[in-house]
């Protein structure tokens, strides 16, 4: 599938009446759970992509050009209002968070399993296993709140267990920042990859942001905050991989080719018709979004599309499903590691002077005030252990006791000891 080849409709043809904009939702009872990570993930890439193109237009002099980019967004808007509306008003808030970490997961170890690049597929490794940790630390506070196991809202494809400890995961900001790709010699996947995770993981920090405030009750609030602080540093470390010397006509339209492809995808892989329906449909609107990209990229910059994306036939589709062996192994192997400036490595090798434990003795001064640590403390003197669903026991021997919440690994030298 080329999406270059396909018949543009004008976008004026896009613009959509309000009964289109008010699908019917997903039940949540019975819908797959990979369908609701894509109408999360789509969310999410449609939001990039409204953002983007708002600081396109607030760094462009060309009225011109701002009354191209505003019809592409209000289109775009729409796009995404109707996807939000697809999730139900009786799922809850920490219902609809067990949603967002389990597409962290899944899309993170897809991205990671077809990703050439080895730098790429490192930073989705490290970053897996946080948010493996971050779902495991929801998930426990789902069944203390509401009485839900997250099992089954996982469909039991996605393990809940410990990974990287939440509270090993505060690092110096120097450290998320990490080289760019350079898109002149990046494969199609992984310019690909890099815009599809800074998305996703920005509409995860976005929403831990504003549900932060908006939780109902303190416990709630402080862990959507401290997670909310990791998934800035994810947005930090995935958006620095991105090419800095793109030119805004050039992102313009790879945002528009990565919104194809995904959609392509969704519409290739979803398993309830209703919601297929909505993909195909969307998929058409993006055909007319890219090729009004790469009319402006021509007329701005005197640029065919094939100088941006030479070979536009898409990868193969994006195919959310289980992961399990795939975790399992790299947490089995990089568990010990954090980020140190451009690169990664062992707490266990860093000096005592590192910025890592520097920033740690500053933020987790007093371990009982760690949210993500009290939250499991909690379940357990409820519940006499804390919540799981494993297919096999914890990879990690410090990490499989129950009855007492790990502050240790990813965090002290010789913890696996």
């Amino acid at each position: 599938m080329n999406p270059f080849k396909e018949k543009a409709r004008p976008l004026d043809d896009c613009i959509m009446d309000w009964k289109r904009l008010c699908p019917a939702p997903y039940d949540k009872n019975t819908v797959s759970p990979y369908t609701k990570t894509r109408v999360i993930l789509m969310n999410g890439t449609e939001f990039e992509q409204s953002w983007f193109m708002h600081q396109f237009s607030r760094h462009s002099p060309n009225g011109d050009i701002r009354r191209e980019l505003s019809l592409i967004r209000r289109l775009e808007q729409q796009q995404q209002k109707l996807i939000s509306l697809l999730k139900p008003a009786d799922e809850t808030i920490l219902e609809h968070t067990i949603g967002y970490e389990q597409l962290a997961v899944d899309l993170t170890c897809a991205l990671a399993k077809a990703e050439p690049d080895k730098h790429v597929r490192n930073a989705l490794d490290f970053a897996l296993l946080e948010d493996f940790d971050h779902l495991y630390r929801y998930a426990d506070l789902l069944e203390m709140e509401a009485g839900v196991k997250a099992e089954r809202l996982v469909g039991k494809y996605t393990e809940i267990t410990p990974g990287r400890p939440t509270i090993s995961e505060h690092r110096f900001p120097f450290d998320d920042v990490k080289p760019h790709i350079d898109s002149k010699t990046a494969a199609l996947q992984t310019r690909l990859c890099v815009g599809i995770i800074t998305a996703a993981e920005q509409q995860t920090m976005n929403f831990y942001m504003n549900v932060c405030g908006a939780y109902p009750n303190d416990r709630g609030r402080r862990l959507y905050q401290e997670i909310g602080m990791i998934e800035e540093q994810h947005v930090t470390q995935y958006g620095c991989l991105m090419d800095v010397n793109a030119t805004w006509f050039e992102c313009l339209l790879m945002h528009q080719y990565t919104e194809c492809y995904l959609y392509w995808s969704c519409m290739e892989t979803e398993t309830d018709l209703a919601i297929k329906k909505i993909w195909e449909m969307l998929f058409e609107q993006e055909i007319c979004h890219l090729s009004a990209a790469a009319e402006l990229l021509e007329k701005a910059e005197n640029k065919k599309w094939e100088q941006v994306i030479p070979d536009g036939e898409f990868p193969k589709p994006l195919d959310l499903g289980s992961n399990i062996p795939y975790v399992r192994d790299v947490l089995s192997r990089t568990v010990q590691l954090t980020a140190v400036r451009e690169s990664y490595g062992s707490i266990d090798a860093l000096e005592p002077d590192a910025d890592f434990f520097r920033y740690q003795s500053l933020v987790n001064d007093d371990i009982s005030e760690v949210s993500s640590h009290t939250v499991i403390d909690e379940h357990i003197k409820r519940f006499g252990e804390d919540y799981r669903f494993e297919t096999a026991e914890n990879p990690i021997p410090p990490l499989r006791n129950r009855v007492k919440d790990n502050t240790e690994v990813g965090r002290i030298p010789a913890s696996l000891n």
